[in-house]
């Protein structure tokens, strides 16, 4: 079995932050959601669980980063195609998301992203399949 990612990120309001990522295309596993927590499915292997700040607050000691003012973690993910980030990030600002710079062009690579509800900064990049792997 391959390793399986789950990235987990407090949220202020579980409900809204599902009517959010719903707007952006993700779908969540019923299984593993209840009032205090989701899994969004991002792909085969990699989840996100959003959790209320309570639930969040039983899984460590430390105070919870505010994700407006200050950055704790940055997620990435890898996209189809340029036209694929473009849509996202518009949906995102759409669905009461913000974006917190310009799109990146570099000719082979090409990355925008956008900033959730809560502030949890989302990249989005695509590589031209020609340049993976070249150094």
């Amino acid at each position: 079995m391959p390793k399986q990612i789950f990235v987990n990120l407090p949220v202020k309001n579980l409900t809204q932050s599902v009517e959010f990522f719903t707007k952006l295309g993700f779908s969540f596993n019923p299984q593993f959601t209840d009032e205090t927590a989701t899994c969004m499915i991002v792909s085969e292997a990699i989840y996100v669980m959003l959790l209320t700040h309570d639930k969040f607050k039983t899984f460590t000691p430390k105070l919870i980063c505010d994700a407006t003012k200050s950055t704790e973690v940055l997620v990435c993910l890898s996209s189809e195609s340029r036209d694929a980030i473009d849509d996202t990030v518009r949906k995102a600002v759409a669905a009461g998301g913000t974006t917190y710079n310009e799109p990146q062009d570099h000719s082979f690579m090409y990355g925008h992203g956008f900033q959730d509800l809560d502030g949890h900064i989302w990249e989005l990049v695509y590589m031209e399949p020609s340049a993976v792997g070249q150094a």
